[in-house]
């Protein structure tokens, strides 16, 4: 339960009671500051509290937005302040200092507002847009606000305002006009956006399944039920923005659940292949590679950048005047071919043609998008005036995934010539030369361990320094590109039963963790912990390990899928097992990605 202190009586004929009530919250009236401090101290600890002015008038959604919001410690509007438990305190001494003889004003959750700020707590004001949150201070102002009140339709508004703002062209036209009001009746009968995610995983997984059987049945099936599912996948953020209802929990399924469906779905068109005596196994590791490193690049460039200062560019420039056209938003977000386009293409093909084409088309789609983008970013940072900060430096080195062995390396290199070299040339050296010993190499040739030590080596020299180069941003990616790419390469030039589902699973459980660090530093908490990256061997470990495997198991069959399959399986349950207490501890963030879809 909530409490909302009004510190006045309200005025005649207000509903702002059964507004505050509406929403929840258990509503006490103060006759002034004294008052409402006695009625503060009353409330129980671990409560939100708000404290509300008498006078107010606006719209209901506006109290929602300002007062109901659980991603913010305090939050204020026009006339309405709250604090969840960890910012009581402070608002126990700006309400002391409000009532001292000679102090405060009119405004008071203006007042406490500003202080609550100057004492260190970010006070978030949402944007109102159209919606009206005012304090009249006469009859005729009071007059005028209901007016404004009564003009403006705040359902709609809730409804709009549930969309994203940068979704993709399909997701916008084809889906956010009827699914709006399907998380408009999911919060009318109590469900939760993390009933509705789970309810989407669930109806991927079957289409997964229907596409697995191989028959042109399941595959019409299956190509039907991705698109409800991805329907639910927009209804359960939508219905997060329509209710407020955000959670740590509903920020982890979230920001993985889309990459299970998508990958499951994968591995079910591979398997009904397979029963056609179609083998598309490397074409679905091809595109889930390519996919999770397209995604990286993303990552890594927006988090080099988003505090950066100086941080102008006339390619930018350029970019925003391209945006004043219109039309010219819509195709760049399609051509990038984003979650809607995708998943609308994919479940199209798949109906109507075969596992293979899917795989093709969906690889040189995003083959396109990601040489499109990483262009794009590469000429802005090249000629982007800026200046990086030692947290973007970090995150950079986090998202590295860097593990013991490139600790070792810095350490026994010491101030060698090859840490005098930039960053982004020893990266490019040690993806080159692995992906190019294993491609040229024999499966399981000696040369191709060398080429992992001499990745490991060079990999390790990369991250000896801070981050902060132009193109620094691209360690990351080149770095998922030289462990996903060598497992590939290894599984695929094996020709040993099983080995390239088992490669598949690997990069899946890798994939997942990197994932996870992504949205675990994007909530401000940092990278999973050092033991978690020293466990599952940073990726210089694990593309040695491989290698290894190759190299020792060559002669021996089947051994090399067991050998994948057992570190597959090791791996998910150590970043599962790690990621699952963290996502459910109080100390998780509770994000959600309000940017463009992935």
């Amino acid at each position: 339960m909530s409490t909302a202190i009004l510190t006045g009586p309200p005025a005649p004929g207000s509903s702002l009671d059964g507004d505050l009530r509406s929403l929840g919250f258990d509503v006490r009236t103060a006759a002034g500051p004294e008052e409402t401090g006695a009625l503060l101290a009353a409330v129980p600890a671990g409560e939100r509290v708000a404290l509300v002015d008498p006078r107010f008038v606006g719209h209901v959604h506006a109290l929602r937005l300002a007062l109901t919001d659980p991603r913010f410690p305090a939050a204020a509007a026009p006339g309405a302040l709250t604090v969840q438990n960890g910012a009581r305190p402070a608002l126990v001494r700006a309400l002391t200092a409000a009532a001292a003889p000679g102090t405060g004003g009119d405004d008071l959750t203006g007042t406490l507002a500003d202080a609550l700020d100057a004492d260190g707590v970010a006070v978030h004001r949402p944007q109102l847009g159209t919606l009206v949150a005012a304090v009249p201070a006469d009859a005729e102002a009071r007059h005028e606000a209901r007016a404004a009140v009564d003009a403006v339709d705040d359902e709609a508004v809730r409804l709009r305002s549930a969309v994203k703002a940068h979704d993709g062209f399909f997701t916008t036209f084809f889906i956010s006009p009827y699914s709006r009001y399907i998380a408009r009746w999911c919060a009318r009968r109590g469900l939760t956006p993390n009933q509705v995610t789970t309810a989407s995983l669930l109806t991927a997984l079957i289409a997964a399944g229907c596409a697995a059987t191989g028959e042109r049945g399941g595959y019409i099936a299956a190509g039907v039920l991705l698109l409800v599912s991805f329907v639910l996948d927009c209804t359960d953020g939508q219905l997060a923005r329509y209710a407020l209802k955000y959670s740590t929990m509903g920020a982890w399924l979230d920001a993985t659940f889309d990459r299970a469906k998508e990958y499951a779905f994968y591995a079910g068109l591979a398997l009904g292949a397979a029963r056609n005596g179609d083998d598309v196994w490397a074409l679905a590791l091809g595109a889930m590679v390519l996919m999770t490193c397209r995604h990286v690049v993303d990552f890594s460039f927006n988090e080099a950048n988003h505090d950066a200062t100086a941080n102008t560019s006339p390619t930018a420039a350029l970019s925003d005047r391209l945006d004043s056209l219109g039309w010219t938003v819509w195709a760049r977000r399609m051509i990038i071919l984003p979650i809607g386009e995708r998943w609308a293409m994919i479940a199209v093909l798949t109906a109507v043609t075969t596992p293979r084409i899917v795989f093709w088309a969906l690889i040189i789609g995003c083959a396109f998008g990601a040489c499109y983008t990483t262009a794009g970013r590469v000429l802005r940072s090249l000629t982007r005036k800026a200046k990086r900060t030692d947290r973007a430096a970090q995150a950079l080195a986090d998202l590295a995934d860097s593990g013991p062995l490139a600790a070792l390396t810095n350490r026994i290199l010491g101030r060698t010539g090859i840490l005098m070299l930039p960053p982004l040339v020893l990266a490019l050296i040690a993806t080159g030369a692995m992906l190019a010993a294993a491609l040229g190499r024999p499966f399981g040739s000696d040369q191709t361990v060398v080429a992992a030590v001499f990745y490991v080596v060079f990999a390790g020299a990369a991250v000896a320094r801070p981050l902060k180069g132009a193109l620094d941003w691209l360690l990351p990616p080149l770095f998922r590109a030289a462990e996903y790419g060598t497992v590939l390469i290894l599984a695929a030039r094996s020709e040993v039963n099983g080995a390239l589902p088992a490669a598949y699973g690997l990069v899946a459980a890798v994939a997942y963790h990197h994932y996870d660090t992504v949205y675990r530093i994007r909530g401000g908490t940092g990278a999973p912990p050092t033991w978690l990256v020293r466990t599952i061997g940073g990726h210089e470990g694990r593309t040695l390990l491989v290698t290894v495997l190759a190299a020792l198991l060559a002669s021996r069959g089947n051994d090399f899928t067991l050998a994948l399959t057992a570190l597959a399986v090791t791996i998910a349950l150590v970043v599962l097992v790690e990621s699952i207490r963290f996502w459910v501890s109080s100390g998780a963030p509770a994000v959600h990605d309000e940017g463009e879809t992935a």
